[in-house]
């Protein structure tokens, strides 16, 4: 599998001739090779040229945390106090153009350019998005996977069965959050509970606020799920519920914000381009009145990463193709009142848009 991701990245620098990939930090490295490397200050760095062999730099007491391939890289450790960026430079091969991560820090970035000034840069994702964003089969299972297990928890919070009234939004969020990991996940990327007001900011931290009768509740949680070739892939829903009856303004709200998201899901077909899919949800809410509530992106892609290309965005002209996952998820957000999202996992086949997310999508209301 490996190998087959590496060739496809050599056959993609030969397109653009670039003469060397370099990955460090993010979510390439691990899609490429099985390896996740910590965020540290010490310099772990793939090096894959367009032609040789590729070469896993890493500091020698992270050693113990690779799964060795030696049929995918040989792995060179470099000990505190040696210069790890010679052993890159090392292995450039004169190379004149590099692709390099895009999330690789900026020290690095400028150590690299202090020992080849005349090394060109340019950004790994021209490469390696491409290859990410089409899903394989087993890579759509590992997301449905991970799709069915936030399913079972927010169907228990649509069904009143996790306690919700006098608790602090912290307090409900944690428990998600353990559950997350109860459910198979490996890591827990994020835990929204926003309530009432708090639900018009979009990515708002759970805080002390008290949940409430009478009130909405904004539940968008996810985390990571590892699969069979030990890379981990991520989840990502989001369902709102009321406590206790939802007054008329709120609903006809939400009913506007179900009408979008069935739109975009209903578009998200082979051949369209991602900003149709963006038009189709935005164009209901829009033409309901709420268009300046509707603040971002109708959907982001999904894989390795929570956030990763393609982008379901105006000014995004790519055509969908099968193996494109990503979130369809329009919200209405009215400052100092109350906001809803409501967001499924989508998968574009040649049958049709396969939505992961199977939990019911109408406003559930709780007792609390």
């Amino acid at each position: 599998m490996f190998q087959q991701r590496l060739a496809r990245a050599r056959a993609a620098m030969v397109d653009r001739d670039i003469d060397v990939l370099l990955l460090s930090v993010g979510a390439d490295l691990p899609y490429f090779c099985g390896y996740e490397a910590m965020p540290l200050e010490r310099l772990t760095m793939l090096v894959v040229p367009r032609d040789g062999d590729p070469t896993l730099v890493l500091p020698h007491l992270e050693a113990p945390r690779v799964v060795e391939r030696p049929d995918v890289f040989e792995m060179v450790t470099w000990r505190d106090g040696e210069d790890a960026i010679a052993l890159v430079v090392d292995r450039l091969g004169g190379a004149g153009t590099a692709a390099l991560g895009d999330q690789t820090w900026a020290g690095f970035a400028v150590d690299l350019l202090d020992a080849c000034p005349n090394l060109r840069l340019t950004r790994s994702s021209e490469i390696t998005a491409p290859i990410r964003m089409v899903k394989d089969d087993a890579e759509v299972e590992v997301l449905r996977s991970a799709a069915a297990a936030v399913d079972r928890i927010l169907a228990d919070v649509q069904a009143g069965e996790i306690s919700l009234v006098g608790r602090t939004e912290a307090d409900v969020a944690a428990q998600i959050a353990r559950r997350i990991i109860e459910e198979g996940h490996q890591r827990v990327n994020f835990t929204i509970v926003a309530s009432g007001p708090n639900a018009a900011s979009p990515h708002h931290e759970a805080g002390e606020r008290a949940l409430r009768s009478g009130e909405s509740v904004l539940f968008d949680i996810g985390g990571t799920m590892e699969g069979p070739d030990g890379v981990g892939y991520c989840s990502d829903i989001t369902r709102c519920v009321h406590i206790g009856p939802p007054a008329d303004g709120f609903r006809e709200l939400y009913e506007v914000l179900h009408a979008s998201h069935s739109a975009g899901v209903a578009a998200a077909t082979v051949g369209t381009p991602c900003e149709a899919v963006d038009a189709a949800a935005r164009r209901v809410i829009e033409d309901a009145g709420y268009g300046e509530f509707f603040v971002h992106r109708t959907g982001h892609g999904i894989g390795v990463e929570a956030h990763e290309h393609p982008n379901i965005v105006e000014g995004n002209d790519l055509p969908l193709v099968a193996g494109h996952a990503f979130s369809v998820e329009p919200g209405i957000y009215v400052p100092g009142v109350w906001g809803a999202r409501l967001e499924d996992i989508v998968v574009a086949t040649d049958d049709g848009p396969d939505s992961l997310n199977l939990i019911d999508h109408r406003l559930a209301v709780v007792d609390g």
